[in-house]
């Protein structure tokens, strides 16, 4: 029994990873109707271990469900992206400077590897792809689950405002770039210069994709 159980969760994760990467990257329209059969068949996860995704996905404001209308993609609202950024402001500074005190060595290995990629020749989703990284790995050394938990939706909820513009987002390597200084801080211990330098890059690509947001 507890063979099956454990199997379950893991295909749930997965149906939950495969679902949510396709409302990230806008492959599910904002607003579109999601039909479960066709979902089950894309995937290639059965119907529980879906169902089950996609209540967790609701939980986090991807998914919106509605007695007797069914299930739906949520609708994108860019005005949101900066009411995000004023969240992830604050609770990414304090990831960051947890993440100087409590990473172990093992994480700062991490670091450095994440290091070593930055400037390297990526395109526009391999860059968006980057950054998901290093902000995870960031939330993981501050060892502190409801705060990763918590930074991790805010995170997948600015992505898809973001992927709306990706074509048009001529900033996006710089932005990029600046993580080597965060995790140059993070992996010297040194907290408050993780802060500081976390806040300014929320800060600084919200208002960058805001210019963006707004000719699109």
């Amino acid at each position: 029994m507890a063979t099956a159980t454990g199997r379950a969760g893991s295909l749930a994760d997965r149906a939950y990873e495969a679902i949510r990467e396709l409302i990230i990257t806008l492959e599910l329209e904002p607003g579109s109707v999601i039909n479960e059969r066709e979902l089950i068949e894309r995937i290639g996860i059965g119907r529980t271990p879906v169902r089950e995704a996609l209540r967790r996905l609701a939980q986090e404001r991807l998914v919106e469900m509605y007695p007797r209308r069914g299930m739906f993609v949520t609708g994108v609202d860019v005005r949101e992206l900066a009411r995000l950024s004023e969240v992830r402001a604050v609770l990414e500074a304090e990831a960051a400077r947890l993440a100087a005190e409590r990473a172990t060595d093992a994480e700062r290995a991490e670091l450095r590897t994440l290091i070593a990629e930055i400037g390297g020749d990526l395109d526009d989703r391999g860059l968006m792809e980057l950054d998901e990284r290093i902000h995870r790995a960031v939330y993981r050394c501050s060892h502190n689950d409801l705060l990763e938990d918590t930074l991790e939706q805010y995170y997948m909820l600015a992505l898809r405002i973001w992927m709306i513009a990706l074509d048009r987002q001529h900033e996006l390597k710089d932005a990029v770039g600046e993580h080597q200084t965060l995790l140059e801080a993070i992996h010297d211990g040194d907290g408050p210069r993780a802060a500081e330098t976390m806040r300014g890059h929320v800060e600084d690509f919200e208002q960058a994709m805001h210019r963006v947001l707004l000719s699109v």
